[in-house]
């Protein structure tokens, strides 16, 4: 059994979710925060049996997409000044990052 921790951003949550849990997969969300943009994100935790684990991979590459955004990134501030000018800068945002876990052993009460 594995255990996946898919890292995606909020836009792409609940679809995902939707789709994981019509193909049968448990899911469970945690509410995170990213550090780069300090944009939500959320956390799920999927419990995969070894032979459904191509799968479930599946269904979270075809639903989280990377794309473009707009993003507000502050100027190198210079000593001795107290305000910055942002300004606007394409990111990369979306998709998915997925860790992969091999579960020694499982119970469910």
């Amino acid at each position: 059994m594995k255990l996946l921790i898919a890292i995606v951003q909020d836009e792409d949550a609940s679809k995902l979710i939707s789709a994981l849990m019509g193909e049968g997969y448990g899911v469970t969300k945690l509410a995170t925060t990213g550090g780069f943009l300090r944009a939500g994100n959320t956390t799920l935790l999927i419990g995969v049996d070894d032979c459904k684990l191509d799968g479930a991979m599946s269904v979270i590459e075809k639903v989280c997409h990377s794309r473009k955004q707009i993003a507000t990134a502050p100027t190198q501030m210079m000593a001795g000044m107290t305000n910055y000018t942002p300004y606007p800068v394409e990111v990369v945002v979306g998709g998915a990052t997925v860790f992969q876990l091999h579960v020694e052993q499982f119970k469910k009460f």
